[in-house]
């Protein structure tokens, strides 16, 4: 393609000065727009040219600026109720652990039973609930370790022993008021309760898989001896005790408790007394222990000898056959003369054994 300086001037009519002259227009009112402002205010333009254009100005006020009073408040009459003050709206969205913990639950009320049991009849301080696998433990549990008779001296539990206050206070009522005058006639006082067995969360007697004994319930104790004060040991299923004296106590223990296990009712209690406070329907009692006589000193070995003056004892009569066959021959003498003796025959000799 041809291009020459007529075609251009023709196409574009501009000549060659006028883009310069345009420019120097340009620069000229740029020149006079920056003296007729204030420098302050051009550099301020020149930071944020949007400034003006997107209003980030403050508004400029049009005409004069009228003042309004706002009348106060009258004065809170005194005898008005005096207000509360409100809470922070922040405090309504306060997460929970910022808020102050909750008041704890009132302690529940001590039983009739406990309040009973004073110091004046048992040591027993309260102990908290047992809560166990199955129906194991209890409620309102006291440790009785000691009775107070009411001359003020005690008879120790040993070990003190876990109890439901019920059996506690049944225990401390036998003890005060039937055993303690029982062994006053024998010329003592008790000084220590000997207890086998108290609560323990197992099965009746121990057997894996039986049902749940009252001792898993804290409900029943184990009495072993009482110790007295001139340091005898009574125990309740030794035959050398006097027979009197453990009838006496069979009879106290089953008036007051509904179960007594002891010697002769299931070979689990030979060495102790089981007492119990189980309810059962009709009121059904347990009363099995077996006071057992007293074994003899010395044993005799062999019988006495027969005194001279004793009738003689009379002969083992022989059998039938045997008898009849007497009578028969002393009937007819000559014809047992006449029977022939029978050789006994020869016993017969081993085989000889071959030597191999």
């Amino acid at each position: 393609m041809n291009f020459n300086a007529e075609k251009s001037s023709r196409k574009w009519p501009c000549d060659p000065f006028g883009s310069t002259g345009a420019a120097m227009v340009t620069v000229a009112a740029a020149l006079l727009l920056c003296l007729s402002t204030d420098p302050a205010a051009a550099r301020k333009s020149a930071l944020d040219p949007w400034g003006e254009l997107f209003g980030a100005k403050p508004p400029r006020l049009r005409g004069t600026v009228h003042r309004v009073t706002v009348p106060l408040p009258r004065p809170r009459p005194a005898e008005a109720p005096s207000a509360e003050p409100e809470k922070p709206a922040a405090d309504k969205h306060a997460p929970e652990a910022d808020k102050p913990a909750e008041q704890a639950a009132p302690a529940p009320q001590p039983s009739a039973c406990r309040l009973a049991l004073t110091e004046t009849i048992a040591i027993a301080p309260s102990v908290p609930d047992i809560h166990g696998p199955g129906d194991c433990g209890g409620e309102d549990l006291v440790r009785l370790e000691a009775i107070v008779l009411p001359d003020k001296r005690r008879v120790a539990v040993k070990p003190a022993a876990i109890l439901r206050c019920a059996m506690a206070s049944a225990i401390a009522d036998w003890v005060r008021t039937d055993m303690v005058p029982l062994v006053a006639s024998l010329g003592s006082t008790i000084s220590d309760l000997d207890n086998f067995d108290s609560f323990e969360c197992r099965g009746r007697n121990r057997v894996v898989g039986a049902r749940l004994s009252e001792h898993g319930r804290a409900n029943a104790l184990d009495v072993r001896a009482f110790r007295l004060a001139n340091g005898r040991s009574i125990s309740l299923t030794d035959r050398t005790v006097p027979r009197e004296l453990r009838e006496t106590v069979l009879h106290s223990a089953c008036t007051r408790f509904p179960t007594v296990l002891g010697p002769g009712s299931d070979w689990y209690h030979e060495d102790h007394i089981h007492l119990d406070l189980m309810e059962r329907r009709g009121n059904y009692r347990i009363c099995q222990w077996n006071v057992w006589d007293p074994l003899p000193q010395v044993a005799p070995l062999l019988p006495a000898e027969r005194p001279e003056e004793a009738p003689p004892r009379e002969v083992a009569e022989k059998s039938d056959a045997k008898a009849e066959g007497g009578k028969s021959d002393a009937a007819h003498p000559e014809a047992a003369e006449a029977k022939p003796q029978q050789a006994k025959p020869e016993p017969k000799k081993p085989p000889a054994k071959k030597r191999r």
